[in-house]
């Protein structure tokens, strides 16, 4: 089995994951592409500040996907938060037609998506554990 390692002081690692953030009540705002490029530019913005690397983000008329990796000291509850509150902030202030299409001012769904995503598939990785077994049975 082999990954693409990253390293700290004191590990190795590999943690990708993947986010889904809906618009509060399934609102179509991202029809418009300068909207979309926004969240996209001030996203990979708040991800610089947080030491995150995008791998790939994009909308649907009504979400977003992202594929993040990080590091073990990432506080992912901030990060997300950081993206909601600033991307929710910028867009109103730079598209104020819809804050037509929202109830309230509240941009984003309070819930989202969030999974972890492996280099290898889970079947892989449990096999790879159970062989460790073998092979310490086999040095016995």
């Amino acid at each position: 089995m082999v990954y693409d390692l990253d390293k700290g002081a004191h590990s190795v690692y590999s943690l990708y994951y993947h986010f889904i953030q809906v618009v509060k009540y399934r609102k179509k705002v991202f029809a418009n592409d300068a909207i979309v490029d926004l969240l996209k530019t001030k996203t990979r913005e708040i991800a610089h500040t947080f030491d995150v690397d995008i791998l790939e983000i994009e909308c649907d008329k009504d979400h977003f996907h992202m594929l993040f990796k990080a590091s073990p000291q990432l506080n992912i509850p901030q990060f997300i938060n950081a993206v909601k509150t600033i991307t929710s902030r910028e867009i109103q202030r730079n598209f104020p037609d819809v804050k037509k299409e929202l109830r309230k001012g509240k941009f984003w769904s309070p819930s989202y998506f969030l999974a972890t995503s492996g280099q290898v598939t889970l079947g892989v990785l449990k096999g790879y554990v159970d062989s460790q077994e073998v092979k310490r049975n086999e040095n016995l």
